[in-house]
């Protein structure tokens, strides 16, 4: 089946959450949150994970690959536990596995992914479809309902008050997502071409935007390009990575909007006064004045997953080697 064939209409992804807040609501017991997923919904995961540590006071929420948490058959997996899992196509086996673990220990689980018949769909309780490919809307992918979801558990949870500004930016992201790809289209484009024959391209961040930059380089530059590269965290740069930094060494560097950013300042500074290749993004210039302004910090890590999309759009065409193009995955059994 296409994307297109699966195509689910926003009425149906809303009916979808609010299925899914509803029977988290109704599950007072509720008092841990595991985030599982691979690869790519993994890193859809880690900004998650940050939301509920700075604003849960009573939830305790963990990201964790999905292989690890079943491998780790914790037992503090149980029927006080909601599993929120995530795997675009709904195949990942891994993914498809841990929800069916999660459920035999007796938690919560709800899925996201774009394929309603999917595996992970019929393994979890709950699924909301979201939309992909040509036609989508911005609001309604896969790291935004996530993000909708979660604001929705802490309003009702720790009545952290965020759920209506979080709706609210989601909202405009069909807005804010074009305007933000016209401005940088340039500058991915200039970068692209300067790129294409690096070998090694290290991405740096922390807070709510390092699972963007880890996603970046594993996903797009690692599996999608083959060009080495590894993220590393912004406060871990000072303890050992900053040693690999040249005047010829190539980075992209995160400034975000959230609590960390100061953590994120201190190795741009260092990064630009020992490298000349380094490209910062910086959300202050993403335009966000008509996001409230307790939200905008989470909300920023969205945009940038759209940002560092198009700069990898560039860098493939620039190689002449398309995003789609695998040496190993869906070729080979592994």
């Amino acid at each position: 089946m296409s994307a297109t064939a699966l195509f689910v209409d926003s009425a149906m992804i809303e009916s979808q959450l609010a299925a899914a807040r509803q029977a988290i609501a109704t599950r007072e017991n509720i008092s841990r949150v595991v985030l599982t997923a691979c690869g790519g919904s993994y890193a859809v995961m880690q900004p998650i994970e940050y939301f509920f540590g700075t604003r849960a006071k009573n939830l305790e929420a963990a990201a964790l690959n999905a292989a690890e948490f079943t491998s780790r058959s914790s037992s503090r997996v149980d029927g006080d536990t909601l599993v929120i899992l995530c795997s675009h196509s709904g195949n990942t086996p891994e993914t498809v596995a841990a929800a069916k673990h999660a459920r035999e220990r007796g938690a919560l689980t709800v899925a996201f992914t774009f394929d309603p018949a999917s595996p992970l769909a019929e393994a979890a309780e709950h699924v909301v479809a979201y939309q992909h490919g040509e036609g989508k809307s911005e609001a309604h992918v896969g790291p935004a309902l996530i993000l909708r979801l979660v604001a929705g558990i802490l309003d009702d949870r720790e009545q952290a008050g965020v759920a209506a500004a979080i709706d609210d930016a989601v909202a405009q992201l069909p807005t804010l997502v074009p305007a933000l790809r016209e401005s940088h289209a340039v500058g991915a484009d200039e970068w692209g071409y300067a790129s294409r024959r690096e070998p090694l391209i290290y991405t740096v961040a922390s807070g709510s935007n390092f699972g963007t930059a880890y996603s970046f380089a594993i996903c797009l530059l690692q599996e999608m390009q083959w060009v080495h590269s590894a993220a590393i965290h912004a406060g871990e740069y000072f303890h050992g990575p900053f040693e690999i930094t040249e005047e010829d060494v190539p980075f992209i560097a995160l400034l975000g909007l959230d609590e960390t950013r100061l953590v994120e300042q201190r190795a741009v500074d260092f990064l630009t006064a020992h490298s000349k290749r380094v490209l910062v993004i910086d959300a202050e210039d993403f335009g966000l004045d008509t996001v409230a302004s307790e939200v905008r910090g989470i909300f920023a890590h969205l945009l940038f997953n759209i940002v560092l999309r198009a700069y990898a759009d560039a860098l493939a065409d620039h190689r002449g080697h398309p995003l789609s193009v695998r040496r190993y995955m869906w070729r080979m059994e592994y």
